[in-house]
């Protein structure tokens, strides 16, 4: 079953499911779960057994943030009146990819671009649309949706909605689920520039913060309305449901704090002239990704990134280049470190003599372009005497013989480990959100497998990576024979 709702009861028995829930502590819809659960062990059990109690099947503590593994987080998702609503849509999709539960609120506004049939079969939980719904505010449903959550999302979040948030408004179901809860509250504003800049919404954003809502967004792009652009556009879904998955994540252990991380990410551009270049395919999530995990893991990190098209991670601090050799130039800028990641995909040419103006087109046919290799950032920094990182960290990106070919850019490079990955174009990894690695370190024996993680998210496998980092910088160093 999608969803439970409790209709066509004696008011007797309903009153006795609100005061057995109230004692519980939980909803009473998860009351029920609970009745019918022991009705099943209590049938299915042994002549001679008896079901376990309702306390040993779920406990009746409210539900917190970071529950325990299994317990999927639950999300409250208010849909607000604005073009970018669509996108809600996609939300619901990438916050069930991170394991989420969602319940969807749309606004009355809301349900004139999206429809409660269209978000309900997303999210496989029925919709709420009305403050005065018999069905569901028989037991308070309004409060039931504050709090049967561990985070209430809000996108988009109207400049309409942060005001009645701001000035504490209730005259609609959306509005009355946010001054209710006392859970966290994470908004995606979206709307016109002019909007956005407005006096008034400055000031209840301001405010918003301070009353310790958390915002993500707006973004600056093109509007829906013809020729208008600037910042009001809602953050991607992505951007969001990785916001959501992070607030819904307990507080991390600073396993990195005091210790200094640097990392390269993203595709490098070596000119051919002034509009052409030579680059690949990457797009810089993985190494972002490791940026925003170490962050949070407490480190102090330093980004050196290529052209992509990501928000900074927060905590981070950003140096954006070009070309290869500027890059070299902003990772030796940047030693000393603790840890040096190389994942950025840096071209291993440039063109010798780039045009200073675009190269034209000749009857000759096409121009000879001479090409120069480019510096090599992991093994220049992994075969430093002075300043090297206790732990230079190599990716190998291979389209084939991953394994053999990983293992010989390790020796060939110096570095101590290499994450391995198969970016052939059926595995979907360049430009994508999930990776599947392979750990190989230098003190590997020849015939060792390596160290194969499953498919997981770049966020997880960098979260992982991070956990493996920090167990490695606290073991003791190999004192010299």
């Amino acid at each position: 079953m999608a969803s439970l709702t409790v209709r066509k009861l004696d008011d007797d028995i309903k009153t006795a499911l609100k005061l057995r829930a109230a004692r519980s502590g939980r909803s009473v819809e998860d009351e029920v779960r609970v009745i019918l659960r022991e009705a099943a062990q209590a049938s299915a059990a042994p002549s001679g057994t008896s079901a376990p109690p309702a306390a040993s099947v779920i406990p009746a503590a409210p539900r917190r943030i970071g529950t325990a593994a299994g317990d999927r987080p639950r999300v409250t998702l208010i849909i607000g009146g604005g073009i970018a609503a669509y996108k809600a849509l996609d939300l619901i999709r990438r916050l069930k990819d991170r394991g989420c539960h969602v319940r969807c609120v749309l606004t009355r506004a809301a349900q004139q671009f999206v429809t409660p049939l269209a978000a309900g079969a997303l999210a496989d939980e029925r919709c709420y649309t009305d403050l005065f719904d018999a069905q569901s505010e028989f037991d308070a449903g309004h409060i039931r949706l504050a709090r049967d959550c561990d985070l209430i999302v809000v996108a988009p979040a109207t400049a309409d909605l942060m005001a009645k948030m701001a000035h504490g408004h209730a005259d609609d179901l959306a509005s009355a689920v946010l001054l209710a809860s006392n859970r966290p509250i994470l908004l995606a504003p979206a709307m016109n520039p002019a909007m956005w800049s407005n006096a008034a919404t400055r000031r209840n954003a301001a405010q918003l913060a301070r009353d310790g809502v958390a915002l993500i967004g707006p973004n600056a792009g093109e509007m829906a309305e013809a020729g208008e652009a600037g910042i009001g556009r809602m953050a991607e879904p992505l951007e969001i449901a990785a916001r959501a998955e992070a607030l819904l994540r307990p507080p991390q252990t600073q396993i990195l704090k005091g210790r200094k991380l640097l990392i390269t990410a993203g595709p490098t551009h070596e000119p051919i002239d002034p509009v052409r270049y030579i680059a690949n395919r990457s797009s810089g999530k993985q190494g972002y990704a490791i940026a925003a995990a170490a962050a949070a893991a407490g480190a102090a990190v330093t980004l050196v990134s290529g052209p992509v098209n990501l928000p900074d991670p927060a905590g981070v601090t950003v140096i954006r280049i070009d070309s290869a050799r500027a890059m070299l130039t902003q990772v030796e800028q940047a030693l000393p470190a603790d840890v040096a990641i190389f994942a950025a995909a840096v071209a291993d040419w440039r063109v010798a003599n780039a045009g200073e103006q675009k190269i034209k087109k000749t009857k000759g046919g096409m121009p000879p372009l001479q090409l120069v290799e480019n510096p090599d950032i992991l093994a220049t920094i992994s075969k430093l005497t002075h300043h090297r990182p206790r732990l230079v960290v190599g990716f190998a990106a291979e389209t084939e013989h991953l394994i053999a070919h990983a293992r010989a850019k390790l020796a060939r490079k110096g570095c101590d480990w290499i994450v391995a990955n198969d970016v052939s174009p059926g595995s979907g990894v360049m430009g994508g959100d999930r990776n599947t690695i392979h750990l190989i370190t230098r003190d590997d024996p020849p015939d060792h497998q390596p160290d194969s993680w499953p498919v997981m998210t770049k966020d997880d496998v960098a979260t992982a990576l991070v956990a493996r980092i920090a167990q490695a910088l606290n073991a003791p160093e190999p004192t010299a024979s």
